[in-house]
């Protein structure tokens, strides 16, 4: 775990306002334990039950929505899969797996910026999300 990571979103719970618990620092913990699986809340509640045994998975998934409204996470929302969360707010894309889940983050090249097409349009950005769904290296090099 990089400890700037996890000192950093602690801060941010603090400037916003937001208690400090053992379950709370456990998910922390389970989050950027796991920030580049893109973890979802069963994965969370697993690793933080071995930090905090009273965690609930009730508690896990109100910190995770509390978390995502302040803008500490993002939560990614899909329809055949479990929601996943990312540490990572910068603009990137996120190449998914069809076969087995698994989240890769993608820097975006230089010519692509998305605030710039979103002010030559006259548009204003709320949020942005790119995502590339397809098959990653491991599932194609495995038979059906």
């Amino acid at each position: 775990m990089k400890k700037n990571d996890k000192d950093n979103l602690i801060d941010q719970l603090k400037e916003k306002g937001l208690k400090i618990t053992p379950q709370r620092l456990a998910i922390v913990d389970a989050l950027v334990d796991n920030c580049k699986r893109h973890p979802g809340a069963t994965l969370i509640y697993n690793e933080a039950r071995k930090k905090a045994k009273r965690v609930s998975l009730s508690t896990v998934y109100a910190t995770l929505k509390e978390f995502s409204e302040n803008g500490l996470i993002r939560q990614l929302e899909f329809d055949r899969m479990e929601n996943r969360y990312d540490l990572d707010l910068s603009d990137h894309v996120n190449l998914i797996c069809n076969r087995c889940g698994k989240i890769e983050d993608y820097s975006i090249p230089e010519p692509l910026e998305p605030r710039d097409i979103a002010r030559k349009a006259g548009f204003i950005v709320t949020d942005t999300r790119m995502e590339l769904h397809g098959y990653c290296r491991d599932c194609l090099k495995r038979p059906d």
